[in-house]
């Protein structure tokens, strides 16, 4: 910020604002927390951030057709959220292997007041 604030309350304001990122930065990520804003897509997501699924099983799970569920998981996909690999002629998705997706996964689980899953049974196969 270049401006300098017409109030100075002592809250270091400006220094603050001086680290403010690009709006480009918050349109992106006001883009990918839109991702998340759909029950369906937030169920959709919460299986993949446990299990590696197909989108024929996903869609039975949340109860969709196969066509709307693969809208949800292509829009996933984009956004880097999720990933695909093909086995013959199914598709199987899972969460992306990325710092993002693994924030947000443990964002979801809290918000749940969970233990993923998945970790835990990792956590006690090492016991």
């Amino acid at each position: 910020m270049t401006n300098k604030l017409p109030h100075d309350h002592g809250k270091h304001t400006e220094k603050i604002l001086a680290l403010i990122p690009s709006e480009a930065k918050f349109i992106e990520a006001a883009n990918l927390f839109k991702q998340l804003n759909a029950s369906t897509r937030l169920r959709i997501w919460w299986i993949l951030c446990h299990t590696e699924e197909c989108g024929i099983n996903i869609a039975s799970a949340v109860d969709m057709s196969p066509a709307a569920v693969a809208h949800h998981l292509r829009s996933l996909k984009l956004h880097g959220l999720i990933t695909s690999r093909r086995d013959g002629k199914e598709v199987y998705y899972k969460l992306a292997e990325t710092d993002l997706a693994d924030l947000i996964h443990q964002m979801i689980d809290s918000y749940f007041n969970m233990v993923c899953p998945t970790k835990r049974h990792y956590h006690q196969e090492l016991r």
